[in-house]
C-alpha cells in the first residue's frame, strides 16, 4: 500500500534513546505486523539524544521508507518529552507506543487495537509474564501496588511502554519528567476509559536498561504531583487555602490570649516562646492564602489558553445522526 496516498489510521509512536542494535529488527518486525494489518499507518521515531549511531540509522530507514517520520531531539530531554513529541506529530485516529529494546512484541498491536473498539480510550499491555531481573520486578510491583491503592485504579502494570491510545486521549496528555509512568493513572483521572491486556514480554537482547535504582523515588514523587494536580491542578487555593486558614486561626488566638494577659498586667511576654509561635504561625498563614491566590490567578489564566470544549466526550449536534440513547450506549467497565 503507498503509504502517502493515504491519511494514516495508526501512528504509531517509537522514543529511541541509545538502541542502535535493535532498531533494524524491531523496524522489520513492525513492518510484518502492519503489512497483514493492511490498515494505512506510519511510524514516528524519536531520537531522544542517542550518541550510539541510532540517529544515522533512524535517517537510512527514513529515506527508504515513505511511511516513516523520524524527530531528533537537541538533546535527550526523557521518556515523557519524547512522547509528546511523538503525540504531536502523529495523525493516526490510533495511536500506539512501544519501546526500543526489543522488550516490546509488535505482534500484540492487533490485539491492543482490537480491544480499543471494545469502547476503551486507552489499553496498556499487562507484562504478565515479565523477563526482567528481579530488581526491575520487585520494585514496579510495589510502584503499581501504591500507586493502585491511592488512585483506585486497578492496573497491573501502569509503566508498560506497549500501550494503545485514541487520539484524543493521547494528544489530551501533557507529560514531562518521569509522568510517563502513570500515563494510565492521568489519563483515568481526566474521564478516559482506562483497561489492560496481558501481552508477550521479552527479555533485553542488546544493551542495558537506561534506568537506574533511583526509579522508585523519584516515581513516588511523581505520583504526589499526579494526585495534586488531579485534585487541586483547577484549584489550588483550596489546598492552601484550608491549611493556610488553620494556622492563621490559632496563631491569632495564641496571640490574643497573649495580648488579654498583657492587658491584665502581665509583664515579659517577649520573652515567651508562645509569642514567637503565634506570630510564626500567623506569617505561615497568611504565606499559604497568598501563595494559594496566586496559583488561582496562574490557573485562571491558563484555562483562558484552553479548548473549552476539550473535556467533552461527546458533541451532538443538530445536524449530526440521530445519537444513541444514553441508557444503550456501552460503557465498559474499567479493568
Amino acid at each position: 500500500m503507498n503509504q502517502s496516498a493515504h491519511p494514516p489510521d495508526i501512528s504509531i509512536v517509537v522514543p529511541v534513546y541509545n538502541e542502535h542494535e535493535s532498531l533494524q529488527p524491531l523496524h522489520t518486525r513492525i513492518a510484518e505486523v502492519m503489512a497483514e494489518l493492511d490498515r494505512p499507518w506510519e511510524l514516528i521515531y524519536v531520537d531522544d539524544g542517542s550518541d550510539d549511531g541510532s540517529n544515522a540509522l533512524l535517517r537510512t530507514l527514513q529515506r527508504e521508507n515513505d511511511h516513516i517520520t523520524v524527530a531528533v531531539q537537541r538533546r535527550n530531554y526523557g521518556k515523557a518529552v519524547a512522547l509528546m513529541t511523538g503525540f504531536a506529530l502523529a495523525r493516526g485516529d490510533f495511536i500506539i507506543t512501544l519501546d526500543s529494546d526489543l522488550q516490546d512484541e509488535p505482534g500484540e498491536i492487533p490485539r491492543l487495537l482490537a480491544h480499543l473498539d471494545e469502547g476503551y480510550d486507552i489499553v496498556t499491555g499487562w507484562k504478565q509474564r515479565r523477563r526482567d531481573p528481579a530488581s526491575k520486578r520487585i520494585p514496579s510491583r510495589i510502584a503499581n501496588g501504591v500507586t493502585n491503592f491511592f488512585t483506585g485504579l486497578r492496573l497491573h502494570d501502569m509503566n508498560s511502554g506497549l500501550k494503545a491510545y485514541r487520539a484524543p486521549c493521547a494528544h489530551s496528555l501533557r507529560l514531562y519528567g518521569d509522568l510517563h509512568r502513570y500515563i494510565p493513572v492521568m489519563a483515568h483521572l481526566n474521564g478516559y476509559r482506562v483497561s489492560e491486556l496481558p501481552v508477550v514480554h521479552h527479555e533485553r537482547r542488546y544493551g542495558r536498561s537506561k534506568y537506574g535504582p533511583g526509579r522508585l523515588l523519584r516515581g513516588g514523587l511523581d505520583l504526589l504531583t499526579v494526585l495534586f494536580l488531579s485534585k487541586y491542578g483547577s484549584r489550588p487555593l483550596h489546598l492552601f487555602g484550608p491549611v493556610g486558614g488553620v494556622l492563621l486561626l490559632i496563631g491569632f488566638v495564641i496571640n490574643a490570649a497573649l495580648a488579654l494577659e498583657w492587658l491584665a498586667g502581665a509583664r515579659g511576654l517577649h520573652e515567651r516562646p508562645l509569642l514567637m509561635l503565634g506570630v510564626l504561625l500567623m506569617l505561615m498563614g497568611v504565606q499559604l492564602l497568598t501563595m494559594g491566590l496566586i496559583a488561582e490567578l496562574v490557573v485562571a489564566f491558563m484555562q483562558r489558553q484552553d479548548d473549552p470544549l476539550a473535556t467533552a466526550r461527546h458533541i451532538y449536534r443538530p445536524t449530526d445522526p440521530q445519537p444513541i440513547p444514553a441508557e444503550t450506549e456501552r460503557i465498559p467497565h474499567e479493568r
